[in-house]
């Protein structure tokens, strides 16, 4: 899926929201790491799914959270995203 699809969804992927917010590729574990730290703490509402310490595919995000199956609703990711300006 390339990011023009992403950006029509409702729904998005905590990765397909770090390539949202990302203009460059180099940072968007950077925007994983940031939106599940908003996540774990309150800031950022999620559907959220955690991978078991054996499972773990790829770097790590606080909280174990699964980067493809965790989502975020459009609205909250803009939402948050107004509040950090």
């Amino acid at each position: 899926m390339d990011i023009r699809q992403a950006d029509q969804k409702a729904m998005l992927s905590l990765h397909e929201a770090a390539q949202l917010l990302s203009t460059d590729t180099s940072t968007i574990h950077e925007f994983e790491v940031s939106l599940a730290l908003a996540i774990e703490h309150g800031q950022l509402h999620a559907s959220v799914k955690r991978w078991a310490t054996e499972q773990w595919e790829g770097k790590q995000l606080p909280g174990n959270i699964n980067r493809r199956e965790t989502f975020i609703a459009r609205v909250d990711l803009e939402a948050w995203r107004k509040a950090r300006t």
